[in-house]
């Protein structure tokens, strides 16, 4: 039996539907768009299923987002997605707000240990053993008109989308569906929180190997080229790659030629900023030592380790308690984040990234972890 496929091309068709919509206990939202020579992404279409049918919304003729806006925020309607980082990037930069609340099926996968980052086909296999075409999600989606292939695949997106919520979401227990929302709000909250441009050097490769001096020169650096690139709406590396950012604030070029000759530097770049990156990186190199960035914390040495394995245990024996995929229990940077507020003797801390559940179910148990690790044979 075919899908059935309604177009929304108009603004007025978008509200009424949108009204609709609010009525539902849930939808299911895809997107499709472009991000090859960008920025930000374009979106190419935008997928609702309900459960019954499949509505294909093309943003190329729409231009009042406001309803759809209306429908994220009502936290009364369950809006599912799968895998959503980009789609939300999509739709906070055509609606201008974020889906609440927001139950991703990836998660709910790794919850129900079905398995962790599950791609989308291999979860509609495993949930209702349908084999979903491939080929299309690299196609052009701001093409006119779509082909019938990319139709049918985008359909088949939001319907299939809408049946493996019904059937995931009665496996799971109310503390589970409750983690799964909470979780698919954390990520939400992590795009809502603006990136300083100022704070981006210390995510920087090697930036712990710099002086504080040479600290004072990155942070120019990376936070010139993340407002470069928002500002272009380019990708980063289009403005300077990620490999010359160590070396320039290293040895601070004083000419073209030296310019040039910096890792990884790209001609275009040499041409385009060259005479504006020598007076941003001479500016910077000059500021007082009262305006030096604090040093960046050096990675944990290799005896580290051995804790962390340790902290790693607690999380694997809660997720088998649990019956969730253990990889979902505690990520490696949060136990790092632990580990650098006291090692090698502590007293440790619990870092604000350990929230929610997670701090309340393991938070003591790592803790203890760490004080018994120094009576051990």
């Amino acid at each position: 039996m075919g899908i059935d496929i309604h177009w929304i091309r108009d603004n007025d068709s978008l509200g009424q539907f949108c009204t609709e919509w609010q009525k539902l206990p849930f939808v299911a939202l895809d997107t499709e768009f472009m991000r090859v020579d960008t920025f930000y992404p374009i979106a190419g279409l935008l997928q609702v299923g309900d459960g019954q049918r499949a509505y294909l919304i093309d943003p190329l003729t729409i231009d009042n987002w406001q309803p759809l806006a209306a429908l994220l925020e009502n936290s009364a309607v369950v809006k599912v997605v799968h895998a959503c980082s980009e789609d939300l990037e999509v739709l906070l930069r055509l609606t201008g707000s974020l889906p609440a609340p927001l139950f991703d099926t990836q998660l709910a996968a790794a919850y129900l240990n079905l398995g962790f980052s599950m791609g989308y086909s291999r979860l509609v296999q495993e949930v209702l053993g349908i084999e979903l075409p491939k080929g299309e999600t690299r196609s052009d989606w701001l093409q006119r008109p779509l082909s019938e292939t990319q139709i049918s695949y985008a359909a088949e997106d939001a319907v299939h989308l809408a049946e493996v919520y019904t059937q995931l979401r009665p496996k799971l227990s109310d503390d589970k569906y409750n983690w799964v929302l909470e979780d698919g709000a954390e990520l939400v909250a992590n795009l809502r929180r603006e990136v300083d441009p100022y704070e981006v050097y210390r995510d920087a490769k090697l930036a712990w190997k710099l002086s504080r001096a040479q600290l004072a020169v990155l942070r120019e650096l990376c936070a010139w080229r993340e407002r470069e690139a928002r500002a272009r709406d380019l990708p980063r590396n289009r403005i300077v790659r990620e490999h010359s950012l160590w070396p320039l604030a290293k040895s601070q070029p004083d000419s073209l030629g030296a310019l040039a000759k910096i890792e990884d530097m790209h001609p275009r770049t040499v041409r385009q900023d060259g005479e504006f990156l020598l007076d941003l990186i001479k500016r910077a190199a000059s500021v007082s030592p009262d305006q030096w960035p604090p040093a960046v914390p050096e990675p944990l040495p290799m005896e580290a380790s051995t804790l962390l394995k340790r902290l790693r245990a607690v999380g694997q024996a809660e997720a088998e308690r649990l019956g969730i995929a253990p990889e979902l229990m505690l990520r490696k940077k949060t136990l790092e984040s632990l580990l650098k507020s006291g090692f090698p003797n502590g007293p440790y801390q619990l870092p604000d990234s350990l929230r929610g559940w997670r701090r309340e179910l393991m938070g003591q148990a790592l803790l203890d972890s760490l004080a018994t690790a120094g009576e051990q044979p």
